[in-house]
C-alpha cells in the first residue's frame, strides 16, 4: 500500500514543486500503481489538502491504463478519513467523502461500461471502539444509500428515481489503531464490530509511528506484536480472514521499511497482509531498486503470528513506556525549537498527535512522528535510543525474543549518533545514552556527524536557510528525512 506519509527527502520527478499536493499526488497514485507496482494507494482525507475527485481524475487522465488494470478489482483506492470523535474540525470531512463514494461509483460504471464499485473501504484513524466503525459503517448504509428511498416531499417519487441510485450498497470500514490501550484489545474492538455483519474479511491497519512517538520504538514494537497474536486468535475463532495491515516508515523508529530492508521487515512481522510504502521508500531511493523491492514483497506470502507470552511482555511495556515519557520530557522543548526548520513535503493542515505532557503549566505537545525523528536525527541524538536505559540484560533478552531486528535497528540508529551534541540534553539523560551506545556494535557515519555539528551551530546562531539545507543533506545521507 502507497501512503502519502511526508518521509521523503528528495522530491519526485512528475512533482510540480518540493511540497506535494493537488494534481501531483493524481500522478503520483497513477505513478505508484503503473510504474512502481503497488497493489493500493491509500488517499488521506485526514489532515490534508486532497482531491476529492481523484477517482474521475484517474480515469479521465490515464484512460489506457485503467481500461486494462480494473480500479477496485485489480488495483485499489482507499480512503483514509477523520475521525470525528477526536478531530472535531474535520468532522463533516467525513460526510463529505463518504457521499463521494457513490459518485466515484457512477464515473467508473460510465468508464467500464457496467456497474463497477472502484472504492469499497475507508480507513479510520485513531480507533477506540466499535461504536466508532459502526458509525461510520452505519451513516453510509443509513444515510447515504439509504436516502435514495426517501422524497423530497410528500407524494413525491423515491430520490433514486430523481438523481439514480446510490452504490454500493455498503462500505467496508478499516479501523487504524494506534494508541496502547485500544492495540492492547484490538481483539475485541474488532470483534465486537463485526458481531452483526457478515463479511468475507475484515482488514485491521495497526499504526508502527505513532507508537513509538508516544511509547517508544520497542514499546511500539510489543504493542504490535501482541495485538497480530490476539487478531490471529480472532481470526481462528471467528473462522474469518483478518488482514493486518502495518503502517511501516523507513527509520528503525518508525518500522525501518527501505528498499535494502524490507526481507528483515517482512521477518519481523510475518502475519502481515499488507505494509505501507511511504515517500521516503519510494523517492529516496533508485527506481529500479524500488520497484524490485516492492516485486520481492508481493512475492513473499503471509504467515501465522509469533506466540508471546502477553502478561509478561505488558509489564516491561509499562515501564519502558514511562521512562521514555521522562525522557522526552525533557527534551521536548529542544525537539519542538528544532522541529520549525525541518522542511514540509505534503500540504498538511495542522494536525496535532496523542503524545502530549501536562507541563503545570499549559500543555507540551510534540510534533507528528515525521518531524519529530527529523528533528532528532538532524541533532545527531536519534530517537530509538530514549527509553532502553531502563531494560537491564536479562530484559534485553527477553525484548530479543520477539525483536528480532532489534540489535540491528539499534545499531543501524546509533551510525547516526552525535555525541558531542549530547551536551544539548540534561548530563544524567547525555550518560545513559552514552552507556547505551556502549552495549551495541556500530560504526559511526562520520559525515553525517559533521553536518550534525553544523546543525547545531546554525541553530544557535539563528541561520534558518543554511540550517534547513544541512537538514536536507543530513537526511539524503539517511534515506530518509524523518
Amino acid at each position: 500500500m502507497s501512503s502519502q506519509h511526508p518521509d521523503n527527502v528528495r522530491t519526485p520527478f512528475f512533482a510540480s514543486q518540493n511540497i506535494l499536493g493537488g494534481e501531483d499526488e493524481i500522478k503520483e497514485a497513477y505513478y505508484v500503481f503503473s510504474h512502481l507496482g503497488c497493489d493500493e494507494q491509500m488517499w488521506d482525507m485526514e489532515g490534508k489538502e486532497v482531491d476529492n475527485f481523484v477517482v474521475v481524475k484517474l480515469l479521465s487522465n490515464y484512460d489506457y491504463f485503467f481500461k486494462e488494470n480494473k480500479l477496485g478489482e485489480d488495483i485499489f483506492l482507499t480512503l483514509r478519513i477523520p475521525n470525528p470523535a477526536i478531530e472535531k474540525t474535520e468532522a463533516k470531512i467525513l460526510v463529505e467523502t463518504l457521499d463521494s463514494i457513490p459518485r466515484s461509483f457512477d464515473a467508473s460504471k460510465i468508464f467500464y461500461g457496467e456497474d463497477h464499485t472502484p472504492i469499497f473501504e475507508v480507513i479510520l484513524p485513531m480507533t477506540q471502539s466499535p461504536e466508532q466503525l459502526n458509525r461510520v459503517y452505519f451513516y453510509y448504509k443509513e444515510f447515504v444509500v439509504g436516502n435514495q428511498n426517501k422524497t423530497c416531499f410528500q407524494g413525491d417519487i423515491p430520490i433514486k428515481n430523481w438523481i439514480g441510485e446510490f452504490k454500493p450498497e455498503e462500505i467496508n470500514v478499516i479501523p487504524l489503531i494506534e494508541d496502547m490501550t485500544s492495540m492492547l484489545n484490538a481483539d475485541q474492538i474488532v470483534g465486537d464490530y463485526l458481531k452483526d455483519k457478515k463479511f468475507d474479511y475484515q482488514r485491521v491497519f495497526l499504526a508502527r509511528s505513532d507508537p513509538a512517538l508516544n511509547y517508544s520504538l520497542v514499546s511500539a514494537v510489543i504493542m504490535n506484536k501482541i495485538a497480530l497474536q490476539k487478531l490471529y486468535f480472532l481470526e481462528q475463532d471467528l473462522s474469518l480472514e483478518i488482514y493486518p495491515i502495518l503502517g511501516v516508515g523507513s527509520p528503525p523508529f518508525r518500522g525501518g521499511m527501505t528498499p535494502t530492508s524490507e526481507d528483515r521487515v517482512l521477518e519481523e512481522y510475518p502475519s502481515v497482509q499488507t505494509f505501507t510504502l511511504q515517500s521516503a521508500f519510494k523517492y529516496d531511493y533508485p527506481e529500479q531498486q524500488v520497484m524490485e523491492s516492492i516485486k520481492r514483497i508481493k512475492e513473499k506470502s503471509r504467515g501465522k503470528s509469533l506466540d508471546l507470552d502477553v502478561t509478561l511482555y505488558q509489564n516491561i511495556l509499562e515501564e519502558l513506556s514511562k521512562e521514555y515519557e521522562r525522557e522526552i520530557m525533557e527534551v521536548a522543548p529542544l525537539i519542538n525549537q528544532i522541529a520549525s526548520y525541518i522542511p514540509q513535503r505534503r500540504k498538511r493542515k495542522l494536525h496535532i498527535g496523542l503524545f502530549g505532557y501536562s507541563r503545570g503549566v499549559g500543555r507540551a505537545v510534540l510534533p507528528r512522528a515525521i518531524t519529530f525523528c527529523a528533528a532528532l536525527y538532524s541533532l545527531g541524538i536519534p530517537p530509538e535510543v530514549f527509553g532502553l536505559s531502563v531494560l537491564n540484560p536479562q530484559k534485553k533478552d527477553v525484548v530479543r525474543d520477539i525483536y528480532k531486528n532489534f540489535d540491528d535497528h539499534i545499531s543501524s540508529a546509533l551510525q547516526y549518533l552525535n555525541q558531542d551534541n549530547l551536551k544539548l540534553l540534561h548530563p544524567n539523560l547525555a550518560e545513559r545514552i552514552r552507556e547505551i551506545a556502549k552495549e551495541f556494535e556500530f560504526e559511526t557515519n562520520h559525515e553525517h556527524k559533521n553536518l550534525t555539528t553544523q546543525i547545531v551551530t546554525l541553530f544557535k546562531q539563528n541561520e534558518p536557510t543554511m540550517l534547513q539545507e544541512k537538514i536536507i543533506e543530513a537526511g539524503a545521507l539517511r534515506g530518509f528525512l524523518g
